[in-house]
């Protein structure tokens, strides 16, 4: 069992290295490595030799490995979230840091232990064939700043399930975090099977268009997404895009807003709106828009905000003022175009960190800025609807496509409206509650390929039929 300060320890670079600091305090906390296209190039060079013996290792024994892994993590998982806590900024409490180590463990084990056997797809006495799953080689990834640990395991856990190995790229704002739980993981894994390169944006583009990395996973923003499928072209590799969403989420007219109003915050608010699947734009019908304004104002006063290592806060900074200034802006030319701020809206421009306060906007036009573009913070803009055919076209007016929610008494009712939106997931009465074995992934520009469960790992293999 390591603190966090053994834990920097060991990952820190030799020489140099980029300082690292505490988006809620501004101290610096530790140095990152800077590895450079070369050193990526190293790094798959690695990984490629380290694959076969892997993959020869079978999926039971390699089973038993991220298994004893997980335990590692399980031992040093305070160490982890106190790192986590200081980096990206969440809270230890709550939805936050201690609740992401969880999740690498969940994760970790189920991508470990969910069989993928061979699959007899005809057998009639004529003609048989079974469909299998060989490994792909080498596979890269390439993390957001965001979840940077969980989704860093949502990404390896499965590929080395599968017989590859991984290189992988952390967000350049958190990459100790990834760095200590591979370093943690590396404890227990054979060498170079897992290796993780911390740099630019030049080591992001040499690992997307690498010809020897069969394989790339990416997190991240639609814009980024999109340049990744172009340099990823010349090589033709495989790709499963998680990008950006503006998930909306409809209240129906038979709705108890009291009872709602705190799922209703959570899935707008986890991580300090800091999510890709958190619930950014609220629809709610005209009988109920006052109340469910009111019960969400009510909620959201009560929950305390600051410095994620004090334990009574459960929401903290956004993590890099480039973000804060995207909400704050966001948030003001809401304001100037007539909307109501009904909590929040008013930073301190004298306090340390990149603090913004939650924020409810009510009495806003749906071509809004603030509702049409993804704030990726802790501001939900609340939509007033007449007419719920025009809320599900709003819904459905955007680009993208990763979540959506429907909020109602009425089970069936809501299954009926949820089939009407046009988006990856659908929520019934939650939002973004996501389950290691249940399938995830985008539409639209929000990305394709599935993560999770038996259909995440066919997407960290290549599929072979044998016929005969």
């Amino acid at each position: 069992m390591s603190d966090y300060q053994s834990l920097l320890t060991a990952i820190a670079p030799s020489v140099g290295g980029r300082e690292i600091t505490d988006p809620a305090t501004g101290a610096v906390i530790g140095r990152a490595p800077e590895h450079t296209a070369a050193d990526l190039d190293a790094a798959v060079d690695r990984a490629a030799a380290a694959q076969p013996g892997w993959a020869a290792l079978g999926h039971a024994e390699r089973t038993r490995l991220l298994l004893e892994a997980a335990d590692r993590v399980d031992a040093n998982a305070e160490a982890l979230a106190q790192l986590l806590t200081r980096e990206q900024g969440k809270p230890l409490n709550g939805p936050n840091a201690r609740f992401e180590v969880g999740g690498v463990t969940a994760w970790l084990r189920t991508a470990a232990t969910t069989e993928l056997t061979p699959e007899t797809v005809i057998d009639d006495g004529q003609t048989r064939a079974t469909l299998t799953y060989r490994p792909i080689g080498v596979v890269g990834a390439i993390g957001p700043w965001n979840w940077p640990m969980m989704i860093s395991i949502w990404q390896i856990g499965p590929a080395l399930r599968m017989g590859n190995t991984v290189v992988a790229k952390p967000s350049e704002y958190t990459p100790l975090s990834v760095l200590a739980l591979a370093h943690v993981l590396n404890e227990v894994l054979p060498a170079d099977v897992l290796q993780i390169v911390s740099g630019g944006r030049d080591v992001g583009e040499r690992l997307s268009e690498h010809p020897d990395v069969g394989k790339l996973m990416f997190t991240g923003s639609t814009a980024t997404g999109k340049a990744i499928i172009r340099s990823s072209s010349d090589s033709v590799k495989r790709l499963t895009l998680e990008l950006g969403g503006n998930d909306a989420g409809i209240v129906l007219d038979d709705a108890d807003p009291r009872a709602l109003a705190e799922d209703l915050f959570w899935g707008a608010f986890i991580n300090t709106g800091q999510t890709c699947a958190a619930l950014k734009r609220l629809y709610v019908p005209e009988a109920l828009y006052d109340d469910v304004v009111d019960a969400l104002a009510a909620v959201a006063e009560k929950m305390p905000m600051g410095v994620g290592t004090d334990e009574q806060n459960v929401l903290g900074p956004l993590q890099n003022r480039a973000q804060y200034d995207i909400v704050a802006g966001l948030v003001e030319e809401a304001r100037a175009s007539g909307a109501r701020i009904v909590v929040g809206g008013n930073p301190n421009p004298d306090a340390p960190g990149n603090f913004y306060p939650t924020t409810l906007v009510a009495d806003i036009d749906n071509a809004n800025p603030l509702v049409q573009e993804e704030q990726f913070g802790p501001a939900l803009p609340i939509v007033k609807y007449r007419d719920l055919d025009e809320a599900i076209a709003w819904a459905n007016g955007v680009d993208v496509g990763l979540g959506g929610s429907v909020w109602s008494s009425d089970l069936d009712r809501a299954r009926e409206v949820a089939a009407l939106i046009q988006s990856g997931t659908v929520w019934i009465n939650a939002h973004g509650t996501i389950h290691p074995a249940v399938p995830f992934g985008g539409v639209k520009q929000s990305g394709y390929g599935l993560e999770f469960g038996v259909e995440g790992l066919k997407a960290l293999g290549v599929p072979q039929v044998i016929n005969g």
